[in-house]
């Protein structure tokens, strides 16, 4: 009887202190579970309401509702908010000067609060967990539990404590919140909380208001042109760059065009950053520019745009961000500015954030070697200890190494008064740097981890097909179906791309070639750039002029379009770059070579789609009748073409009930990159759909002919 009366206390609650008649799906699951005495693990994308989710049960029961929060700025946000509403609640972490504190430790103790917002760093100090054991916690929330995965794209080692601090609170209820969590990341929130028999409740993360869109932009002029149309469009929304320099170069041309702009990123001021949020939040601005330490928690519905100025690190961060968009539900726009040479600045923060164990070493020698033999005190700024330790060391990296030896107890860092630098301390002088509690396996394990985000990102930013369906797939939803609204499914670039067939795609495979010649395999068989585009151009022209490298003419592929004037072979190469085959490396003289799709169409294992405005003005006379039937076979060969959605849904329900028939995952019986292929090709006889690509010998004993009589059904109805 208790939990349905806690169920209508949760409505009037709704309905009082928030002004809401009904929960949201995936929010009703979850307060549900809570108040029926469960722990919970909430996966809801962003905009979802997730606060709700612990804010409603905090009201229903008696008792404290410790809420564990990464971001200060967040935490103000919601205690605000919470408090503008007429519900008790608080926030400890280190903003708060002496006098806030104790007030707030004073309204814990008497019992005055009904919900704590606490930093994850907090529960290290013993005298705060002393008090909260004295407390009757009746709920933790993790907020953005993704943090406590080494396999998330925001990895907080502070959060790895908080199985312990549930054990010492006497295992309270807890649920786990976030938006963005892969197979891997649900794995360790599940491990690393111990939740007992946990409901978990996965809403989704579909968007359906958001067009996704990826433009391919050879220079910085080409983003800021794309930049403005969007703008022109969309009017509000933010744009993220990965760099502070980046930033204010983005922030200055919007400023130079009139644009209603503000600027944030971490090099500013306490004050000018919550002049920035403040002027966005209140719609006094219409656009933000920022680095990635904008955004979490920002109450802004009509986010009309989410402009991504350079790839981010994750598909988990991209996706989030992006995610700040139309949380009105109404639509709007997420497009990436892909420059496949920005991937050196992700590249500086992977070597950042993963410093190789030789150099943390070197820190730890250096800092026993200078470090003032009585106080064991060294007062040197990262950069100049960066510099001490060699001209190629990376400043971030030496601010990570620290990071290392502080957890491995070797260290600590001080404020040094009357400077900005902090001061370093050494614990253990004596000890040396191989008896040091480092974890050499979990470091080389974090570095593989963040690789593989990097490249995930990478893939998608190359994908040709559509974009929230690969990003679905990616957080483990293997059955999702085309959104049918992107820019690959129905952008303004979709209707103009054309599948290349004939001589024209003897010409771009020609072309591909050319530009392999001219390049070479880096150490793990990746293509690197040797030469710009214009000498590549002029090497396939055969072009006899005297700046034509000796190597260039006395390759295979020398002159072997010599018959494509130079109108028509830039307009070629422009085709070639927007549709993913090429990449530049950008900077004032940028080289050229291909990606891995572009790989791909040069070995005839991929037929490539270009756009009909740009490859226009390069393409030959079209290919033969006598060809005609040839080319088409070689294309349903190669499962390419315009897929048909309807059909996809039949088969991917025939891969359901084959999946329980024979149990196992869906993803066994047949690949959604195969299943793609044949609601695309539509094959009607087993010998053409064993000609496509994923096709085993699995497949074909078991379930292929049940695929082939569903699309024979299909095509004759």
């Amino acid at each position: 009887m208790s939990e349905f009366r806690e169920i209508a206390d949760a409505q009037e609650a709704l309905r009082t202190y928030f002004g809401f008649e009904a929960l949201r799906p995936g929010q009703a699951e979850v307060v549900q579970a809570i108040l029926a005495g469960r722990d919970a693990m909430g996966i809801m994308p962003t905009g979802g309401g997730k606060s709700l989710c612990y804010q409603l049960p905090a009201l229903c029961r008696p008792g404290l509702t410790v809420v564990v929060s990464p971001l200060i700025a967040l935490m103000k946000d919601q205690v605000d908010a919470l408090q503008a509403r007429g519900i008790p609640a608080a926030a400890v972490n280190s903003s708060l000067g002496a006098d806030e504190y104790r007030q707030v430790m004073q309204a814990l103790r008497y019992g005055e609060l009904k919900i704590l917002y606490v930093a994850p760093e907090r529960f290290a100090q013993d005298s705060f967990m002393e008090m909260l054991r004295g407390m009757h916690v009746a709920l933790l929330a993790v907020d953005e539990a993704h943090c406590l995965s080494q396999w998330g794209h925001d990895f907080r080692p502070d959060y790895l404590r908080l199985g312990r601090v549930r054990e010492a609170l006497g295992w309270p209820q807890t649920v786990a919140l976030t938006a963005t969590a892969t197979v891997h990341v649900r794995e360790d929130i599940l491990t690393t909380l111990q939740l007992r028999e946990p409901a978990v409740i996965i809403s989704g993360f579909g968007r359906e208001n958001l067009d996704f869109g990826i433009t391919h932009c050879e220079s910085r002029k080409a983003k800021f042109e794309r930049i403005n149309k969007v703008i022109a469009r969309w009017k509000k929304g933010i744009i993220y760059c990965s760099t502070r320099k980046n930033v204010m170069l983005v922030f200055d041309e919007l400023s130079s065009q009139h644009v209603n702009a503000v600027a944030y990123h971490a090099g500013m001021t306490d004050e000018e950053r919550g002049f920035s949020q403040d002027a966005f939040v209140s719609g006094r601005a219409d656009v933000v520019v920022a680095t990635n330490a904008f955004g979490m928690g920002i109450d802004r519905s009509d986010v009309r745009f989410v402009v991504h100025f350079e790839i981010p690190g994750s598909v988990e961060a991209y996706y989030q961000e992006a995610g700040r968009a139309g949380r009105d539900g109404e639509p709007a726009v997420c497009e990436l500015l892909f420059n496949h040479a920005d991937l050196k600045t992700q590249e500086f923060f992977f070597e950042g954030s993963n410093p190789p164990i030789a150099v943390i070493r070197s820190l730890y020698n250096l800092l026993r070697f200078e470090c003032d033999p009585v106080t064991h005190e060294l007062h040197l700024t990262v950069d100049a200890m960066a510099e001490r330790l060699g001209k190629d060391v990376n400043p971030m990296a030496v601010g990570t190494a620290l990071s290392c030896l502080i957890h491995a107890g070797a260290i600590q860092r001080f404020d040094v008064p009357g400077q900005l630098a902090k001061g370093t301390r050494l614990l253990r002088p004596e000890v040396n740097f191989e008896c040091l509690d480092i974890d050499r396996n979990g470091l080389e394990e974090k570095a593989r981890r963040d690789h593989l985000k990097i490249e995930a990102m990478t893939k998608f930013a190359y994908s040709m097909g559509c974009r929230q369906q690969w990003i679905l797939e990616y957080f483990g939803e293997p059955d999702a179906a085309p959104c049918g609204h992107c820019d690959a499914c129905a952008g303004s670039d979709a209707d103009e791309r054309e599948e290349v067939s004939g001589d024209d795609l003897l010409t771009v495979r020609k072309a591909l070639a050319g530009v392999a010649r001219a390049s070479k395999r880096g150490p793990a068989g990746e293509w690197v750039a040797v030469y710009g585009r214009g000498k590549v151009m002029d090497m396939l022209r055969g072009a006899k002029n005297a700046s034509m490298h000796q190597y260039l003419t006395g390759l295979s592929t020398y002159g072997i379009l010599k018959n494509l004037t130079d109108a028509k072979m830039k307009a070629l190469f422009r085709a070639m770059l927007e549709g993913g085959l090429l990449q530049s490396t950008g900077g004032d003289m940028p080289l050229i070579t291909l990606t891995p799709l572009g790989e791909d169409v040069m070995q005839s294992r991929m037929v490539p789609r270009l756009s009909r405005r740009v490859w226009g003005a390069a393409v030959q006379k079209k290919a033969p009748a006598a060809r005609t039937a040839r080319t088409r076979e070689l294309l349903q060969s190669m499962g390419l073409g315009r897929m048909d959605k309807e059909l996809y849904e039949h088969l991917a329900e025939l891969r359901r009930d084959l999946a329980e028939e024979y149990r196992m995952p869906a993803y066994r019986i047949m690949h959604n990159e195969t299943l793609r292929a044949l609601a695309t090709v539509k094959p009607t006889t087993m010998e053409a759909a064993e000609r496509l690509k994923g096709v085993g010998p699995w497949l074909r004993t078991h379930g292929l002919r049940a695929f082939v009589e569903l699309i024979q059904d299909y095509e004759e109805g």
